[in-house]
């Protein structure tokens, strides 16, 4: 297998390695090459992940999804030596059942591998003018699909203060929401909001002077939830996981990397639901103890190590999670009825 590491296209897959690890045992099980498995990757970004598998394993077929037609392209260019094993779309993580019935691989228990890498990508934060970074001044977009109708200014500017205190909790959980929504409303009554640097401001001057020297950057948490309310990104989630789960063949596995509390709680409750068999999670479960099964790969959710954090920054919030889809006939239930999280 091949020895090094991807080509440098700006972007450091997290965790590239580990997700090697756990995912190769499912997609060489008819094959050493992967002849045979494909593997759905289904947040492509760059492409950096999808090209350390196609380098390793040189039968795989890999799907590639992305609702960004940027990140399509860069990953078009950097996964083109693999053309021919490879099928790019463009469509959100919650079209992954869409996409698979596009390349006949609609019916349940057709996919070997399916891997998440959430969140937003080092290369949309490195692009300023996508809006998504609090430290560069940039048009408050933030949509991770440009098609889409509506802006983090929009939002500032259009929802009422009710609504915008909700957002930043529910999705910053930022513990002085209604302050900095207060603001936000008092100041677009004269300005309306256009930039990054404008909201910056507002967040900084809303939190109280020992509260900004704790915690990180003040406006972490208002941009983390504007950008999930502007991209619905825990919605998708939720939809995306059982699809994902329910396409996987016996043996095939699934990981996932999240990188903020809010979606890795989503992952964490529906993996412990697939393990305990408590719900069906869009599964044909009928009766206690039949029906599909899944066993834990990892114990919790595993980290970077310290090497990795150092060498890439974005790898420092990871949290990585990791299922395989079992013979519902192969093990007894265990008594308890309780799986691993």
């Amino acid at each position: 297998m091949a020895a090094e590491g991807p080509r440098d296209f700006g972007h450091v897959p997290v965790l590239a390695r580990r997700c090697v690890e756990l995912l190769t045992p499912a997609l060489t099980r008819r094959h050493p090459d992967g002849s045979g498995a494909v593997l759905v990757d289904a947040t492509l970004g760059a492409g950096g992940h999808a090209e350390w598998f196609l380098r390793e394993l040189p039968g795989l077929r890999l799907i590639g999804l992305d609702r960004d037609p940027g990140a399509l392209d860069i990953a078009r260019d950097r996964l083109a030596p693999f053309a021919e094993r490879i099928a790019l779309v463009r469509t959100r993580y919650d079209g992954l059942a869409a996409a698979l019935a596009e390349f006949s691989y609609g019916a349940a228990e057709s996919i070997d591998g399916v891997l998440f890498d959430l969140g937003v990508s080092s290369m949309q934060l490195d692009r300023a003018a996508r809006g998504f970074a609090y430290a560069k001044d940039a048009p408050l977009d933030m949509r991770m699909d440009p098609d889409l109708p509506r802006t983090a200014a929009d939002i500032l500017n259009t929802y009422d203060e009710a609504a915008l205190v909700d957002i930043l909790h529910r999705y910053g959980e930022e513990r002085f929401a209604r302050r900095i929504a207060g603001r936000i409303v008092r100041q677009r009554a004269h300005t309306p909001f256009t930039s990054t640097a404008e909201l910056v401001a507002v967040v900084y001057q809303s939190i109280p002077a020992a509260a900004r020297r704790t915690g990180g950057h003040p406006a972490k948490r208002t941009f983390q939830a504007l950008r999930i309310a502007v991209n619905e990104e825990l919605d998708s989630l939720r939809s995306a996981l059982p699809a994902a789960m329910a396409a996987l063949c016996v043996g095939g596995r699934i990981v996932v990397m999240a990188y903020q509390s809010l979606e890795d709680r989503i992952v964490k409750r529906v993996f412990a639901d697939a393990v305990a068999s408590r719900t069906p999670i869009g599964l044909p479960i009928e009766l206690p103890g039949h029906g599909p099964r899944f066993r834990s790969l990892t114990h919790g959710a595993e980290r970077a190590d310290a090497a990795e954090m150092e060498s890439n920054p974005r790898s420092t919030a990871v949290r990585l999670r990791a299922l395989q889809r079992i013979d519902h006939e192969a093990e007894p239930r265990r008594a308890t009825g309780k799986g691993d999280s």
